[in-house]
Parts: C-alpha cells; sequence; structure tokens
C-alpha cells in the first residue's frame, strides 16, 4: 500500500496581479526531496542535483541551505558585473565576491546583516565602482 502524500500548491502572498501575462514571467524551477539523510535534501533542476544541508546539521561534503543561497547572490554578482562589463568594454581579468550573512540566535531563520565584498581586478576604481553600481540597481 503507498503512503498518503498530501500536495500543496499555491503562489501565497506574491501573488502575480495587474495584467502580467505568462509570455512576460521567467519561471525557476527547482525540485528538492528527501535523501534518506536526516539534514539532507536532494535537489534537481535542468537536469543537475544538488545536495544541501540543514544549517542547523551541516556535514562536510555538502553546502548547507544558508550557504546555497548566499553562493546564488554572490555569484549573481559575479556574472552579472562579467556580462555588463563585457557588453561595455571595460577590461575585467578576474572578479571575486564574497558575501557573509549573520544570523541572531533569537532568529536563526533571517539574516540580521549581509555583507558583500567585491573584488575586481584589471579596472580602476571608477570602473569597479560603476561596475558594483550596476549590480546593486538590478
Amino acid at each position: 500500500m503507498m503512503a498518503q502524500s498530501v500536495i500543496y500548491r499555491g503562489v501565497g502572498r506574491h501573488d502575480l496581479r495587474g495584467g502580467i501575462t505568462v509570455s512576460d514571467v521567467k519561471i525557476d524551477a527547482v525540485r528538492s526531496s528527501s535523501s534518506e539523510v536526516l539534514g539532507r535534501a536532494r535537489s534537481e533542476a535542468r537536469g543537475h542535483t544538488l545536495f544541501l544541508d540543514s544549517s542547523s546539521r551541516p556535514q562536510a561534503d555538502a553546502f548547507t541551505n544558508s550557504e546555497a543561497f548566499l553562493g546564488g547572490v554572490s555569484s549573481c554578482g559575479v556574472t552579472l558585473i562579467e556580462m555588463h562589463a563585457k557588453e561595455s568594454g571595460i577590461p575585467v581579468t578576474r572578479i571575486d565576491v564574497t558575501i557573509e550573512g549573520a544570523r541572531t540566535a533569537a532568529e536563526p531563520n533571517r539574516f540580521a546583516t549581509v555583507t558583500m565584498t567585491f573584488e575586481i581586478a584589471g579596472v580602476s576604481q571608477a570602473q569597479a565602482d560603476e561596475l558594483v553600481a550596476t549590480y546593486r540597481g538590478r
């Protein structure tokens, strides 16, 4: 006998209103499932698999959920700046973005602060400032 599954699907408080058509919306989807290891989930998207650990049960061989979230934000900074620099003819040779998120014991489910540090090689300070401003504006 198969175990009963409960499925909940809803947009919640972030529902789309105001005449937005489906062609105006890009939808990214990830499916996460239990992995048979307590505190670890298997996430799949576009044929790729990533295992993520609960931040309260981190293991040495996988990112935690928080690290993956922060990695998504910092890698967005790298790729957006790289592409903008190339389109603008700015000679970037390397970009490193370090992101740190601090959470309090009272609210471990929220980042109290997030700090990003951008290191951009091959450009002047003015060019680096412009590239980071472009990232912050998007």
